[in-house]
């Protein structure tokens, strides 16, 4: 027996929209602050536990890997920040029309460029 019916349209026909893309990234970024929160606070469990287990977490800390994932969490900590005070801005109606949405995106992501830029080399 085949199966001669047609998919569902949608995923071909509609292009990506600019709030879908930030509503998924805000939701990414959040599930990423929660992972790097756990990790902060096995770094402060680390340091309550004295000079030896600390010594872990130093060697750790001077590899590549571990500056990229906090150069990401820092990236993801200014994205959530931004996007969520946008959200924050839409749960009062404000700038709820096609051009605000869209000037806010941008808004937000090169606040978060900027200032993740101004984070690691400054």
């Amino acid at each position: 027996m085949t199966n001669n019916r047609p998919l569902s349209p949608h995923l071909g026909i509609h292009k990506k929209v600019l709030t879908a893309i930030f509503s998924i990234l805000h939701r990414i970024t959040g599930i990423g602050l929660s992972i790097g929160s756990f990790l902060l606070a096995l770094w402060i469990s680390l340091l309550g536990l004295g000079p030896d287990y600390f010594f872990i977490f130093q060697i750790a800390s001077q590899t590549i890997l571990f500056k990229i994932i906090l150069i990401f969490w820092t990236v993801g900590i200014l994205y959530h920040l931004f996007n969520g005070t946008r959200y924050l801005y839409w749960i009062f109606g404000l700038g709820m029309d096609l051009k605000s949405v869209y000037i806010s995106g941008y808004l937000v992501l090169f606040l978060t460029v900027v200032l993740s830029l101004l984070v690691w080399f400054l």
